[in-house]
């Protein structure tokens, strides 16, 4: 492999690593900001129904479970600052001739998420954590929003840098050094791509942390659940990756118009659409013999592809070779036609993926619905219900896979471009490297995030094993201040 094959390759694993563990803290931070609010309104409730209660007692199971959650959110920041270190070193290691072009529009970006998204989430959360017993209770539930916000800009951020790499704007082109200089932050900011993007990454973000959240309670539920919490935590997860799945799919579609408009032969390859078609249809599956154009075996939802990509069923998507023709006249001679096999099957797997989780959180909340419990039935049905219920501890897998595949179409189908339109991928490159060296340092990382990866699995193993089975602590009472979480 060449040095820009394994540079690409590098970047990819330590992106796709990192990316595991940033949809879990977003929304993480929000579920325990969410528990601990109900929590805190429990507690309030439970003082003004009755004058002999002390106002600080409320109801304990939203207590155990915040510190649930909690304990999972500090696990996975944790793991997500050090492998978001790494990635951000990758612009310099690998990079640095596209940093240099790049640096001026990407710099203040990571200058407000490694400055103040970062220190605000990491300061607040240590206050969150160390806290508990010492700062009031509506000051303590201050702090863990604070760092549910702070995760939300942080990915606002990043998502506006790259967005710029999907549709380049707010910039101009210094004519002595060729770099790109920012123009206007503002329009950074708001450029359509991330407006699409936005809403779209933090929804699959919620899948997963949902999904997390229902296979622990779905585990501890089966243990036994004398007081309902885990029920309820169950409950929360499943409700969380359900409404998640279908704000992916309502903000996934406007994304994808916003993506045919910059970039359309990201659409086409998407479809593997080589001719340009009007009312093209869309192709659930499809089989093709390798170099030919043309399946041999296609299930399609007819005009499906013209709808997703304009919104108008009987509209005319641009297809792959006429767009081949119309980037050689525009940039120059080149191949501009991305790995087709990689953005249409990523593509259907993310879509694929995403589904699957939305519909076994939906199983659950019909199987739990009304007080009801996870037991299975009699008969074929409850045979059925056995195996799903043995699977779904696997379930926060599938918004993983649907991320990844999701992110693998994002970049791959851009090439050959890394800003699109802008700047190739093969310019980007740090000269001097070699493939020797890039083989040592991707050997080096794929070590150390193989024993991050081991520590994670079984911190996270552990808290679904014994997590919020100690007894809420018992009111003092003169402690007026008592924290809403048991200490930790």
């Amino acid at each position: 492999m060449t040095a820009l094959e394994l540079s690409r390759l590098q970047f990819a694993v330590v992106t796709v690593y990192h990316y595991l563990f940033v949809p879990l803290s977003i929304s993480l931070a929000s579920l325990t900001a969410l528990l601990q609010t109900l929590a805190f309104r429990s507690t309030k409730r439970s003082g003004a129904a009755s004058p002999e209660a002390d106002g600080r007692t409320g109801d304990p199971r939203w207590q155990r479970l915040t510190l649930v959650a909690g304990k999972l959110l500090m696990i996975t920041f944790a793991v997500g600052i050090v492998t978001g270190l790494v990635q951000e070193f990758q612009f310099g290691l690998s990079w640095s001739a596209f940093a240099r072009f790049y640096g001026d529009v990407f710099g203040p970006t990571l200058a407000i998420e490694g400055m103040l998204a970062f220190f605000l989430e990491a300061t607040f959360l240590g206050l969150w954590w160390f806290g508990a017993d010492r700062l009031r209770p509506a000051l303590h539930l201050a702090t863990i929003w604070i760092v549910a916000i702070g995760t939300l800009i942080s990915a606002y951020v990043i998502l506006a840098a790259n967005a710029f790499m999907q549709n380049p704007v707010a910039y101009t082109l210094d004519p002595a050094t060729g770099r790109a200089r920012l123009g206007s932050f503002a329009d950074l900011l708001t450029n359509e791509v991330v407006l699409a993007a936005f809403p779209h990454t933090i929804a699959g973000a919620f899948a997963g942390g949902g999904a997390l959240v229902l296979a622990i309670g779905v585990h501890r539920l089966r243990r036994g659940d004398p007081d309902g919490r885990w029920r309820l935590f169950t409950r929360v997860g499943a409700w969380t990756t359900f409404a998640a799945g279908a704000a992916v799919a309502l903000t996934g579609d406007l994304l994808g118009k916003v993506m045919t408009a910059v970039q359309p032969m990201k659409m086409a390859a998407a479809e593997a659409l080589y001719a340009t078609q009007a009312g093209a249809p869309f192709s659930l599956f499809a089989v093709g013999a390798p170099g030919e154009t043309e399946p041999f075996f296609s299930l399609d939802v007819p005009w499906l592809l013209s709808f997703l990509a304009t919104g108008d069923p009987t509209a005319t998507v641009q297809g792959i070779d006429d767009l081949q023709a119309q980037y050689v006249a525009q940039f120059g001679p080149g191949d501009y036609v991305p790995v087709v096999p990689m953005a249409y099957w990523s593509f259907r797997f993310m879509i694929g993926f995403g589904v699957l989780a939305t519909m076994v959180a939906a199983w659950v909340l019909w199987r739990t619905r009304k007080g009801r419990q996870l037991d299975p039935g009699p008969g074929l049905p409850g045979l059925a219900d056995r195996w799903l219920l043995r699977l779904l501890w696997t379930v926060p897998v599938l918004p993983a896979l649907a991320a990844t595949a999701g992110w693998l179409f994002t970049e791959t189908a851009r090439q050959p471009w890394l800003v699109f339109g802008l700047f190739r991928t093969a310019d980007g490159v740090s000269p001097g490297l070699t493939p020797i060296e890039l083989v040592a340092s991707l050997a080096g990382f794929a070590l150390v995030y193989g024993v991050l990866a081991v520590v994670w699995v079984r911190l996270v193993l552990r808290v679904a094993h014994t997590a919020g089975d100690d007894p809420a602590p018992a009111p003092a009472p003169d402690d007026t201040d008592r924290p809403l979480v048991p200490s930790y």
